[in-house]
């Protein structure tokens, strides 16, 4: 070549060729592929059970679905390091491929499935760490995306695949059927929930549990430990078990020492008399459900102040394990199960406590099924234990007497919207107890949800603030009894309402005091006319232990200082006893030897002396007979206080008299001293008034108006006569009379309740008459259809008493359904719709009008038959469906209800006996129990009266014929003098 020539360029030189899946690479690619695998099987399962629940709207997560999802987080997390390695060495193998839309396809493959496992990762953070709770929107879109990125994976990896060897689509489709097959089996066999919900436990065993109505699922025991994880509950629920720690739930048990007290002599009664324990179980199904349920209960040397389940009281698990309320009869009618439990519940190794505790919170749908069932929130669970009866195997007497009842006052109330025949309704009905005993307050727990507007995170209120001051007090809970008496106020009101001249309840009344007061006179009698009325209460007040619950009438009368008048003051000198001659609102209970129940011992319950429990929604009026002294100096103050302490002096020092050596401590307890009472003391409510006096000159300040209304006053004056019976009918007629004047519908209607009670139907009538002609506003026509038909029933008018009855137990208004009324559950009202049926049947007459006949009875039993499914104990549904059988020639029914009427019905006659007897030991009791009681508020030596005030009454004879004139109750300040209401 010559010199001009060019040598050609050299070609550079070619890259060394890269497979994009090297040997060693390809290594790293099968395990994540057969990684990927296992958890797309285990990811179709899982999804197969989330559309399962999805489509049905049931839970069936189980024990299995929760190892499943472990087994899904330790396969993700193992992936994420091999992908992350293949995912890295491959795009830079193939970075620089000339097929660039493979290489975009595969970034975002790569990035789909970081999505995948980012997503997964802060899933399962944000439930593990609550922060889901708070915000719900990032929960969802996570969840979502961890739901989507992998359907997008997997048709990217489709297009990834179309440059690369083919899919092996044979081997793919082998690999689905046999997932889909075995997923479907499962799916299957979760379908059949073998969880024993929603069930009455076997028959069998409630050997083990008898006189108690409990059952177990299985018919068997429940180990103690499995009813005993209230710190496994606590570490995700801690808010909510501080509440439950200090709650009367917790301290149900031995670990109430005046529960311990009366539960001791139950078992020992129990012992002597039948050689085992057993008939104490009746108290274990609510009181001792651990030792109860595990079986240590029956041991006759049970050690129930050390034994491991003594003081367990009413755990969580003992609630939640409930499957199945199965009736509203109470005495622990429920159905228990032992709980399934999440992998490692209750491992004592702390790394399995951890995994147990993030599979908990991140998948808890199976808990929640498990642990909280939809009758947790009614009040028909709360009946199970609420409400009780005295079984024969208890009392050695009767088959059936009536004990506390929650149940049924609230249900036929009108707070829970469903009794028609109330004298108040609230704007919307209450659901249930917990409406009121469960408030929500703000929480962290894992449980808080967004339950109101208020934008907060919150849960029920485990405390259960009710009334039960005391027990908190003696378990050394101030903070608790703190919450109990903050709960008791304004549910209740006290109205010093009027003031009769002269001595007895007819003479000239000056109401409403305030703002006029009148000007009393030396030396002249008065009679005190003060009203007690339930404001916020669902049940009777006071309900639960109303034997041993003290409340009562706190009333001074003073002058310048100087003490003219009292009642229901404290008696230092008897250890801080009430005086026995105050208004108490309780129930007087007897043995069948006329003793008083003064230590919780429900194997003596026989029959009240009286029972001066208020209903809810109503109102008790309490008269007080006084004289001003002809000596005062200075207008005259009445004071007038309602007071409570859980447990009266009485009942306190048998709790002390029977403790033990080795017993812990009991507060205010000196060993060889009498037990002086010092429980909290709450005043729920106040009033006060000062009267001027003739002939006295000083500056009286005007009387603040009362912020009631004045025909409310005027109504709740009535309503307090009218309850108390016939004695004070024509009292309450006048009220109600004042109330129309005001016009407001409350009067005629009342009097309609008022002269029906009476007697007089024609008056009745016409007053309802008047009733329905109010608009502004106008009457509830539930009430007003009740009552009238009552007065066409009492007036031959059947067609129209079936009318009215039919239109309160069927009508459903727009404005009863926005407050939550119904009233088809009102099985009194029912109830009189079936009689109003007898009574049309027995006008059929001949043998043309059989057919006829014969199927308004059937109507009237089906109505009655309603009843029962309400209250299986009703004495008047059994009694008629007795008669109705035995007409409609059924005789095996007719006897049935005839057996049962006579189980349920009173036994009044054996009654006699102990009234009789208790009239002669408790003269203060017999005084109350008289038909009409005034109570003298210079009683001489009533406590906390200054000697020389007291006086006796009308020449030393006792109104209505008491053996002493009646006294009332004070309560003086004493150390701890907080509290709340007896439950």
């Amino acid at each position: 070549m010559g010199p001009d020539s060019t040598s050609p360029t050299p070609r550079p030189a070619r890259k060394p060729h890269v497979p994009a899946v090297g040997p060693r690479l390809r290594i790293l690619l099968n395990s994540v592929l057969g990684l990927l695998a296992v958890i797309g099987a285990n990811s179709a399962y899982l999804a197969a059970i989330t559309f399962l629940e999805w489509a049905s709207g049931e839970t069936y997560q189980n024990w299995l679905y929760q190892w499943m999802f472990l087994v899904h987080l330790v396969l993700g997390f193992l992936f994420v390091a091999p992908f992350v390695v293949f995912g890295t060495v491959h795009m830079l193998n193939t970075k620089n491929r000339k097929n660039r839309r493979a290489v975009r396809v595969g970034y975002a493959l790569f990035a789909a499935s970081l999505v995948v496992l980012v997503s997964g990762g802060l899933l399962l953070a944000l439930r593990a760490t609550n922060a889901g709770a708070r915000t719900p929107l990032l929960t969802q879109a996570t969840y979502w995306a961890h739901v989507a990125a992998p359907l997008v994976a997997a048709w990217l990896y489709w297009l990834h695949r179309l440059v690369g060897p083919k899919i092996k689509w044979g081997m793919g489709l082998t690999y689905a059927g046999v997932v889909a097959a075995a997923i479907g089996a499962m799916v299957f066999l979760h379908a059949q929930d073998p969880r024993h919900w929603h069930a009455k436990g076997p028959e069998e065993g409630k050997q083990y549990f008898e006189p108690s109505l409990a059952r177990t699922a299985t018919g068997n025991y429940i180990p103690a430990d499995t009813l005993m994880m209230d710190d496994y509950c606590k570490k995700c629920h801690a808010d909510v078990h501080a509440g439950w720690e200090g709650s009367s739930h917790h301290f149900s048990s031995f670990n109430n020492p005046a529960y311990l007290a009366s539960v001791r002599e139950t078992r020992l009664v129990s012992f002597e008399r039948d050689g085992s324990v057993k008939a104490a179980r009746w108290c274990a199904g609510c009181h001792d459900p651990v030792p109860f349920y595990s079986g240590a209960f029956d041991d006759k040397d049970y050690d129930d102040v050390h034994h491991p389940t003594a003081h367990a009281g009413i755990t969580c698990t003992v609630c939640h394990a409930i499957t199945h309320v199965n009736s509203t009869k109470g005495n622990a009618d429920y159905t228990i199960d032992e709980p399934i439990h999440y992998p490692f519940a209750k491992s004592d190794n702390a790394l399995l406590q951890w995994v147990n505790n993030q599979l908990v919170k991140a998948k808890p749908a199976m808990h929640k099924k498990t642990f909280l069932k939809d009758f947790h929130r009614e009040a028909e669970f709360c009946s199970s234990c609420h409400k009780v009866h005295l079984p024969k195997e208890l009392n050695a007497y009767k088959e059936f007497l009536r004990g506390q009842n929650h149940y049924d006052p609230f249900l036929l109330s009108g707070v829970s919207g469903h009794g028609a025949r109330s004298f108040y309704y609230p704007a919307q009905a209450k659901e249930s107890c917990a409406s009121c005993h469960m408030p929500l307050k703000s929480s962290g727990d894992f449980g808080a949800r967004f339950y109101d507007d208020t934008g907060r995170l919150t849960v029920h209120d485990h405390l259960f603030p009710a009334a039960n001051t005391g027990l908190a007090w003696l378990k050394d809970r101030d903070d608790m009894v703190e919450a109990h008496a903050k709960f008791l106020q304004d549910i209740t009101r006290v109205d010093i309402f009027g003031l009769r001249d002269g001595a007895g309840i007819d003479g000239p009344l000056h109401a409403p005091l305030r703002p006029d007061v009148p000007t009393l006179e030396p030396g002249k009698p008065y009679l005190l006319e003060t009203v007690i009325r339930t404001l916020k209460l669902g049940h009777l007040f006071t309900q639960g232990t109303a034997d041993s619950n003290e409340v009562w009438l706190d009333v001074t009368v003073s002058s310048g200082g100087r003490v003219i008048g009292r009642s229901g003051g404290i008696d230092a000198t008897k250890g801080n006893e009430v005086d026995r001659y105050s208004h108490f609102i309780n129930i007087f209970m007897l043995d069948r030897d006329g003793n008083r129940i003064n230590r919780r011992n429900p194997q003596d319950i026989f029959v009240p002396l009286y029972n001066h429990q208020i209903p809810p929604g109503a109102a008790w009026t309490v008269h007080y007979g006084f004289e001003v002294p002809r000596d005062v100096t200075a207008p005259v103050t009445v004071n007038v206080k309602l007071r409570y302490r859980k447990f009266d002096a009485e009942y306190m020092r048998f709790v002390s008299d029977k403790a033990r050596p080795g017993d812990f401590p009991l507060r205010g307890r000196t060993e060889g001293e009498p037990y002086v009472d010092e429980l909290p003391i709450v005043t729920m409510a106040e009033d006060e008034i000062t009267f001027p006096v003739a002939g006295v000159v000083a500056q009286i300040a005007p009387p603040p108006e009362r912020k009631i209304p004045a025909w409310e006053r005027w109504n709740d004056y009535g309503i307090g006569l009218l309850i108390k019976g016939k004695a004070e009918l024509r009292q309450a007629e006048e009220a109600f009379l004042e109330v129309e004047k005001l016009g407001r519908f409350d009067g005629p209607v009342n009097l309609g309740r008022a002269y029906f009670e009476e007697g007089r139907v024609d008056e009745a009538a016409a007053a309802l008459a008047r009733a329905v002609t109010h608009t502004d506003p106008a009457p509830p026509p539930w009430t007003v259809a009740w009552l009238s038909g009552l007065v066409n029933r009492q007036q031959g008018r059947l067609e129209e008493a079936e009318a009215s009855f039919r239109k309160v137990l069927e009508d459903r208004t727009e404005e009863m359904r926005k407050r939550g009324f119904d009233f088809s559950k009102d099985y009194e009202v029912r109830n009189l719709l079936g009689l109003t049926l007898y009574d049309k049947a027995s006008q059929f007459r001949g043998p043309d009008a059989v057919e006829g006949r014969r199927a308004v009875l059937e109507e009237a039993a089906r109505h009655f038959e309603m009843t029962l499914l309400l209250d299986s104990e009703n004495v008047a549904a059994h009694y008629n469906l007795k008669l109705i059988h035995g007409q409609l020639g059924n005789r095996e029914k007719s006897e049935e209800h005839r057996r049962l009427h006579e189980r349920y019905k009173l036994d009044d006659n054996a009654a006699d006996r102990a009234v009789s007897l208790a009239r002669e030991k408790y003269p203060a009791a017999n005084f109350a129990a008289e038909t009409l009681v005034i109570y003298p508020l210079q009683r001489s030596g009533a406590p906390e009266l200054p000697d020389g005030t007291g006086a006796t009454v009308d020449g030393g004879q006792s109104p209505a014929g008491a053996a002493e004139v009646r006294g009332a109750v004070t309560v003086a300040p004493l150390p701890h003098a907080s509290g709340g209401a007896g439950s």
